[in-house]
């Protein structure tokens, strides 16, 4: 096993908001990263907003021009697996799929050196069953980052069944030295934070699609009434509605209880596209906001 103070390299898989922002976090902490993705139109666009969001911090004194720098000197992008070969540990930031992600875990299993950890960012899904995909199943752990990963404080860390201490420690002391407070949750759908954020969202979904309030209404009422920085269906629409909806699916099929299924009116929008900031549209309408540049493409 590996030492978090032998830490040289780390490998993210997933170029999306939550894969970008990971690699920028490690790359700014003195870290080499290679991210990888099988989309290069993705790859382009995460080299340029991990770049633009560096540079922001820069430009507001928050980061260095030095370590600004030295990150971006850092990053490599790929679409080459083999390219994670050297890496000492891999973050999956990928689709909230069971099946996918297993895929990707076996295929790691055989191209990682021997001592690497293998890394989840799932937000709800059994770390134990990923680690059966592969050889080494003391060496997978679940790393939730929250979004954006460079900004946001937690880290929610989930250990298999066979995770081992001194992949659970390594793993903390990586969080701890990225700035981040560790919370550890037991391997249950939907871990601590989303097991009690995604009821409350649905339920906020099932208040709109009964009528009990409008949107704005719903939203202001939890701002102002509970002191919460975002309304739950704007919160909604900032993660996405599908992956509420896969979150959802997992909390439902893992625990047994049906008040965990998706709203109605929550896998309409999903199945109309409307996926919330990412695609433009979802409970609320953005595009005006954002114009013609691409939302995906932030940080």
């Amino acid at each position: 096993m590996a030492e978090m103070k032998s830490f040289k390299t780390i490998g993210v898989v997933g170029s999306g908001q939550m894969g970008s922002g990971i690699a920028q976090l490690a790359a700014t902490h003195g870290f080499d990263v290679w991210v990888l993705d099988t989309d290069q139109d993705a790859l382009s666009r995460a080299t340029k907003s991990i770049s633009s969001s560096i540079q922001r911090l820069v430009s507001k004194g928050q980061l260095s021009q030095a370590v600004g720098k030295d990150a971006l000197e850092r990053l490599w992008f790929t679409s080459n697996l083999e390219k994670l070969s050297s890496a000492d540990i891999i973050i999956e930031a990928i689709v909230e799929s069971e099946d996918v992600k297993k895929k990707l875990f076996l295929e790691l299993d055989k191209i990682t050196k021997s001592s690497a950890i293998l890394a989840s960012n799932t937000s709800s899904i059994s770390i134990t069953r990923l680690a059966s995909a592969t050889s080494r199943p003391h060496q997978v752990i679940g790393m939730h980052f929250m979004n954006p990963p460079p900004i946001m404080k937690l880290v929610e860390i989930v250990r298999g069944a066979d995770t081992s201490d001194e992949t659970f420690d390594a793993t903390k002391a990586l969080a701890e030295r990225f700035g981040k407070t560790i919370i550890c949750s037991r391997d249950y759908a939907g871990f601590v934070v989303n097991r009690i954020l995604m009821p409350m969202i649905n339920e906020a979904f099932f208040a709109l699609y009964t009528g009990v309030a409008t949107k704005e209404d719903i939203d202001a009422g939890m701002k102002l009434g509970t002191n919460h920085p975002m309304g739950p269906l704007e919160l909604a629409d900032f993660i996405g509605l599908d992956v509420c909806v896969s979150i959802l699916k997992v909390l439902h099929a893992g625990l047994g209880d049906n008040k965990y299924a998706p709203c109605p009116i929550l896998v309409q929008y999903v199945d109309a596209g409307r996926l919330g900031r990412k695609r433009g549209i979802g409970v609320y309408d953005y595009r005006q906001m954002l114009g013609s540049v691409n939302p995906s493409s932030k940080l």
